[in-house]
């Protein structure tokens, strides 16, 4: 049994969610854990720092292998070794994967609301942003497929998913993967999908590249460890591309900007992660399950908030529109009079007007305190 209960002092540690906080603050916004490493990750670091070298380095075969076994023993997902590019992160990838299928002035269709970055990594290199709204159905959100028709058009050339879903937390299922994969074939459209968060999950998640083998040559499927096993900072993901072509434009266009190449921790570390990791991770699920739970019992007792139980990720996201604030009051109330740091509801899109995204990858004791100060915070107003 881990003790995912274990308070751990993350101040004064150039932490970016602690340490650009004043004290009074308690962080829950930005997407990384509060809970130590399990040991194996631990004592990999460990052992590569005594090395006392840290140079130039390469990924091994080891490495390779440990994602296609974890690939396979956790999402039934065949890998094969020349199918994957690695990256330091999940959002240059989405970025490069938009240069890779399309070309400036061409769109981009997105579910919104969604993570912030897939608009910045269309809009940043001259694409156009089509944006489908979800709909939302009292917090459980679903997609509208009749939209998404009259929403396209021939300028359309790629479809960017978030599968699970950030920050509605949902876990698309195998129905709605099929719908969007008949979708991006019947309209010739590249898939780029992020599928960062698909082991923290309560149902089962389908990997996309498994829906459709046709859809598969047109995907480019974003992977990595990094919330999984709280290793952000780590800067390592495994980007999976089946079809050999789109793959060398993609390593092409990661090549030209030289940043494709692993820190010296990266291989044992991952490694360590993806062999000897399952156990903490399972547990780890099991934690953050109650967490939410738990947080969403009693937001909904709290009047007139509301949220849904989300079935992935580790993330809640709150209805606060009842609370008839713009969202600058919306943040400067949950700041000022309930001392939380959560994310703002706009970073995700127009949708998410009247929202807040919370971190429950935390102790409970943390997730009870800051039930505390919002029952606290709405009876002052």
């Amino acid at each position: 049994m881990y003790h995912f209960d274990r308070e751990y002092n993350r101040r004064n540690t150039e932490c970016v969610k602690w340490d650009v906080m004043s004290e009074d603050i308690l962080p829950m916004w930005i997407a990384d854990m509060d809970f130590e490493a399990p040991a194996p990750i631990y004592e990999a670091f460990v052992k590569r720092a005594n090395h006392h070298v840290y140079a130039y380095s390469k990924l091994s075969n080891e490495y390779y292998q440990a994602v296609i076994d974890f690939m396979q023993r956790r999402h039934n997902f065949h890998v094969e070794k020349d199918w994957i590019v690695f990256t330091p992160g999940v959002v240059i990838a989405l970025t490069l994967g938009v240069q890779a299928v399309t070309e400036p002035g061409e769109e981009v269709m997105i579910l919104s609301p969604v993570y912030g970055p897939f608009r910045g990594a269309t809009t940043a290199c001259g694409r156009k942003l089509i944006e489908s709204p979800l709909v939302n159905n009292d917090g459980y959100y679903t997609i509208d497929f009749d939209d998404m028709e009259k929403r396209i058009t021939p300028n359309t050339k790629a479809f960017m998913l978030c599968s699970p879903h950030n920050p509605v937390g949902r876990v698309w299922t195998k129905e709605e993967l099929t719908k969007i994969a008949q979708f991006c074939l019947k309209h010739n459209l590249y898939l780029i999908a992020d599928e960062i968060h698909n082991d923290l999950v309560f149902k089962d998640h389908i990997v996309m590249n498994n829906i459709s083998d046709e859809l598969a040559e047109k995907t480019i499927l974003c992977t990595a460890p990094s919330k999984t096993f709280n290793l952000a900072g780590l800067q390592a993901s495994n980007i999976i591309i089946k079809n050999e072509e789109l793959r060398n434009k993609f390593k092409t266009l990661l090549g030209n900007l030289h940043v494709g190449s692993a820190n010296a921790f990266v291989d044992s570390v991952v490694i360590a992660a993806y062999t000897q990791c399952d156990q903490w991770l399972d547990e780890l699920n099991e934690y953050i399950k109650g967490n939410l739970e738990y947080f969403a019992k009693e937001i909904n007792s709290i009047a007139p908030l509301k949220m849904h139980v989300p079935e992935g990720t580790y993330l809640a996201w709150v209805d606060c529109r009842g609370l008839k604030m713009t969202d600058e009051e919306l943040t400067a109330f949950f700041k000022e009079k309930c001392h939380l740091a959560f994310n703002g509801g706009t970073f995700f899109g127009p949708e998410g007007s009247g929202f807040v995204r919370a971190n429950m990858a935390c102790p409970r004791s943390y997730v009870e305190e800051a039930v505390k100060r919002i029952k606290a915070g709405v009876a002052s107003l």
